[in-house]
């Protein structure tokens, strides 16, 4: 019996089935790092990609915990799943964290992403959800040019970027912090649709962060404003100087 297409549920509430598996086609391995004590995790993480049409596409990385530097662990995890993608032939390779959570998915908007990226020879990175710098319009309604700041639980790099990664000395620098050193072809999915949830931090050097973050809402909320800014930042910052503008001439 013909098996039928997963539904996925969209951003608008209605479910696609083979239209969320062929979005997903443009990536030739799909890697997902879990520590090995976190099943939590890593359950959690398979219903979450069941939800995106990719239950059948996703290969799980299970490393251990790194009892000495944490930060070492999680960056060659990285690395080791980048080195299994240019093993194994891949051209363009993606990996998730297994804290993932999806949100606004939409095939639609990852397929517009995916075809500027295949019309654009300059692209190294591209992020499902991430925190940057700043960022601008491209030549798509979906995809953002960003400078990077933080967060690698849902990102792809092309082989030859792959390549420059795994040659790249680490010099004690955490993993996201890396990548922020590249400026240029760095690219994110707009909008974002991919997030960290609110599950406890492996990272033992982050807890104090990561109870921040949790007061002000979590990654998900942060992430989303963080957008939203630097989306709009000039718009923004006009608005605040003429809130003081008024609020100093009713002083006055």
């Amino acid at each position: 019996m013909k098996r039928e297409p997963e539904k996925v549920e969209t951003e608008s509430g209605l479910t696609e089935g083979t239209a969320s598996h062929d979005c997903w086609d443009f990536f030739d391995r799909i890697y997902c790092i879990s520590v090995d004590e976190r099943t939590d995790r890593r359950q959690e993480a398979k219903s979450q990609f069941g939800r995106v049409g990719l239950s059948d596409r996703v290969e799980f990385v299970i490393v251990k915990r790194d009892p000495g530097d944490c930060e070492l662990g999680i960056y060659e995890s990285h690395i080791s799943c980048i080195k299994r993608g240019l093993e194994s032939g891949a051209k363009i390779i993606l990996i998730f964290e297994d804290d993932i959570l999806f949100e606004r998915f939409s095939p639609g908007a990852l397929k517009n992403c995916i075809d500027f990226l295949s019309n654009a020879p300059h692209w190294n990175i591209l992020f499902l959800g991430c925190l940057v710098k700043n960022s601008k319009r491209s030549g798509s309604p979906n995809v953002l040019e960003v400078r990077y700041r933080s967060l690698a639980h849902a990102y792809a790099v092309n082989r030859g970027f792959a390549e420059t990664l795994i040659e790249k000395p680490r010099q004690s620098l955490a993993y996201d912090e890396m990548l922020s050193t590249f400026e240029t072809g760095c690219y994110a999915l707009y909008p974002s649709m991919a997030f960290q949830s609110s599950s406890r931090t492996d990272n033992t050097k982050c807890l104090r962060l990561d109870r921040f973050r949790r007061l002000w809402g979590g990654l998900r909320l942060i992430q989303k404003m963080n957008e939203i800014y630097h989306l709009h930042r000039r718009a923004i910052l006009l608005l605040h100087v003429l809130a003081a503008f008024f609020i100093l001439l009713w002083i006055i």
